[in-house]
C-alpha cells in the first residue's frame, strides 16, 4: 500500500472542517501549517507532524485507554504514522493493537472517517531527538464485543484498562463524546 499523502491529510482536514465548521478557529493553525508542510505523515516533519487515535468502545460502556508512559497520561491508543500505513484508519488500528493487545479481528470501525481532529503541542524529547512540537491528532472510532487486552507495549504504554464511559471522558475529554454519537455509528 502506498503511504499517506500530503493532499490526502489535507483533504481529511478539510472535509472535517466542513463538518464541523465550530471547530475552524481551533483548527486554523495546523490548517496553514498543513498549507506549507511537506511529509506531515513523517514524525520527523517539525513543527507539526500527524498522529492517529483510536477510541475502542466495549459493549457501548466501556472504552479502552492507555497510560501513556512518555507524557505520564492516560490517553486513547494511538500514535505516530508509519510508512507502511496506507489509510490514516489502519494506521489507528495499527497503533490500537499495538499498544494493547488487542486482536485486530475483533475490532470494528464505525466509519471512516475521524470522530476527532485535535492539535496540540508536545514537549521536546531529547531521548528521541525531537524538539517541542506539533501534532494534529486524527481519532476514530471503533466498536468490539470481546476486546481482550494482550500484551501491551511496554515501550510506550504502562498499562491498557477499560474504563466507564464517564470516567474516560473525566480523564480524556469530550472526544469520548465523539466515539459514541450517532453520527459515529455505522453509515
Amino acid at each position: 500500500m502506498a503511504p499517506i499523502t500530503d493532499p490526502q491529510l489535507r483533504a481529511t482536514l478539510t472535509d472535517h472542517l466542513r463538518r464541523h465548521p465550530e471547530e475552524a478557529t481551533a483548527l486554523a493553525e495546523p490548517a496553514r501549517l498543513m498549507r506549507g508542510g511537506r511529509d506531515l505523515a513523517s514524525r520527523r516533519t517539525f513543527p507539526m507532524h500527524v498522529t492517529v487515535g483510536a477510541l475502542l468502545v466495549r459493549g457501548g460502556s466501556e472504552i479502552l485507554l492507555v497510560e501513556h508512559r512518555a507524557y505520564g497520561l492516560t490517553l486513547q491508543p494511538g500514535g505516530h504514522l508509519e510508512p507502511s500505513d496506507g489509510t490514516l484508519i489502519t494506521g489507528a488500528v495499527r497503533e490500537l493493537v499495538e499498544e494493547t493487545g488487542i486482536d485486530a479481528d475483533t475490532v470494528i470501525p464505525t466509519r471512516q472517517i475521524p470522530v476527532y481532529v485535535e492539535f496540540g503541542e508536545v514537549p521536546a524529547r531529547p531521548d528521541k531527538d525531537e524538539p517541542a512540537h506539533f501534532h494534529l491528532d486524527f481519532g476514530f472510532a471503533f466498536t468490539t464485543t470481546r476486546g481482550k487486552i494482550g500484551r501491551v507495549q511496554e515501550s510506550e504504554v504502562d498499562s491498557a484498562e477499560w474504563y466507564p464511559l464517564a470516567e474516560a471522558e473525566r480523564l480524556v475529554g469530550p472526544r469520548i463524546a465523539r466515539a459514541l454519537a450517532p453520527s459515529a455509528r455505522l453509515r
